[in-house]
């Protein structure tokens, strides 16, 4: 059995170190703060007996579990990221245990009144006499994805102490600046040497996911003209005013929170105003990629519009394509998503088989010839002070990642 304390132990350790990642930052990784962790992990990963252990100057780190079977096994991956999303603040994290939740409100933060209530996150009842950790209602938890690196490390060295449990060779990779989307633009495929990989990445106990969006950011700038307020008739152009036109002008019912399942969405996620300039960052989602296209036509369109309408250039677009849906390249290899599928049903949790609404390093590393499908990690919640974990769905997912490795070397001879 796997320790629910050493488990908590190892996902605490790893929260607790800052690793916000930086997208206006052309570094990689984008935070110095970053390394912090990714040392740790290498120095863990040694420690618990993997073999060629390496980082390499972009903090990507990669091990490798030799097989202890005679016959050819399929060579598989596990992958996870360690950085943190810049949406909210990840330093300082003060976890809370919570232990056997018994379903009612968690008071995060009494002095500012930051509650986590089953009344408004109604998933919280999945787990009622279950171990939680959550946030101290300040900032985010980081299970989003060190509960995924947890279940990794936690996996190789159940594997490691259990040479009974029959298996080829595993690859683990650990990457960077997955949260600004660039988790996987330096991962040498290659190096790692996998036939096929899962991300451990995915939220409640049972996910299962081999789609996701189609994904673009867009950058829309926005000039005015500045003059004196007292002298400005028929001269001050106010380019927020501008901007709100834009804004108004995109579907309002086509945005995170009036979208779900396989439905897209434009999602202005930044603003940055003054009179003389207004800045405007979207991120641009559809999973289908004919629907994908049309959003960005859309977007294009419209600021041809209000361009025409001034009679000049008032608006200037980039539109930049960060990943696409990862269905393409897994579908031909449907079996990695069976194995996965077969391993949840032989420790009696029901998959849960939908599209990612988001993106992983798998969307990514699917493309660059490595198909990656992803696995629940247990966390909810995502970027934001409600973000919690179950211990007992890090514990499954641990389990899952065994006996993936297992069915696989099983398979081989089959």
């Amino acid at each position: 059995m796997i320790s629910k304390d050493d488990i908590t132990k190892r996902f605490i350790s790893y929260v607790t170190v800052d690793t916000e990642s930086d997208p206006e930052s052309d570094t990689t990784p984008s935070t110095l703060k970053q390394w912090d962790l990714a040392n740790i992990l290498v120095a863990e990963l040694k420690l618990i007996g993997m073999s060629d252990v390496s980082i390499d100057d972009n903090a990507y780190i990669m091990a490798t579990l030799p097989s202890n079977v005679n016959h050819k096994v399929p060579t598989i991956g596990f992958v996870s990221h360690f950085d943190t999303t810049p949406d909210f603040t990840g330093a300082n994290v003060n976890p809370q245990v919570i232990e056997n939740y018994d379903g009612k409100d968690i008071v995060l933060n009494a002095a500012e009144n930051i509650i986590l209530s089953p009344d408004y996150f109604e998933d919280l009842l999945l787990y009622k006499g279950q171990t939680l950790i959550t946030t101290d209602g300040t900032t985010l938890l980081g299970a989003d994805d060190k509960a995924g690196i947890t279940e990794i490390i936690s996996a190789m060295e159940y594997l490691i102490n259990h040479p009974e449990i029959k298996h080829g060779v595993i690859k683990v990779g650990f990457t960077p600046d997955e949260e600004i989307g660039r988790g996987a633009h330096k991962f040498d495929v290659k190096k790692f040497g996998a036939d096929w990989a899962y991300t451990i990445d995915g939220s409640q106990i049972g996910e299962l996911e081999y789609e996701n969006f189609n994904a673009a950011g867009a950058k829309v700038v926005v000039k005015g003209k500045i003059v004196h307020p007292g002298y400005a008739k028929g001269k001050m152009v106010n380019s927020m005013y501008i901007a709100t036109e834009f804004i108004n002008s995109l579907p309002r019912m086509e945005t995170p929170e009036h979208t779900e399942g396989y439905q897209g969405f434009f999602h202005l996620h930044n603003i940055e105003g003054k009179v003389e300039e207004t800045v405007l960052h979207y991120i641009i989602r559809d999973h289908d990629m004919n629907h994908f296209k049309a959003r960005k036509e859309v977007i294009q369109k419209l600021t041809n519009a209000i361009n025409e309408q001034y009679e000049r250039e008032v608006i200037t677009i980039e539109i930049k394509d960060q990943y696409f849906n990862m269905k393409e390249k897994v579908v031909p290899v449907m079996h990695i998503v069976d194995i996965a599928e077969e391993a949840m049903k032989a420790l009696d949790i029901e998959p849960l088989i939908k599209p990612i609404r988001g993106g992983t390093d798998g969307s990514q590393l699917s493309f660059m010839g490595l198909p990656c499908p992803n696995i629940f990690a247990g966390g909810h919640n995502f970027h934001g002070r409600y973000e919690y974990v179950p211990v007992e769905s890090m514990i499954k997912a641990t389990e899952v990642i065994c006996k993936i490795a297992e069915l696989t070397a099983k398979k081989a001879i089959e």
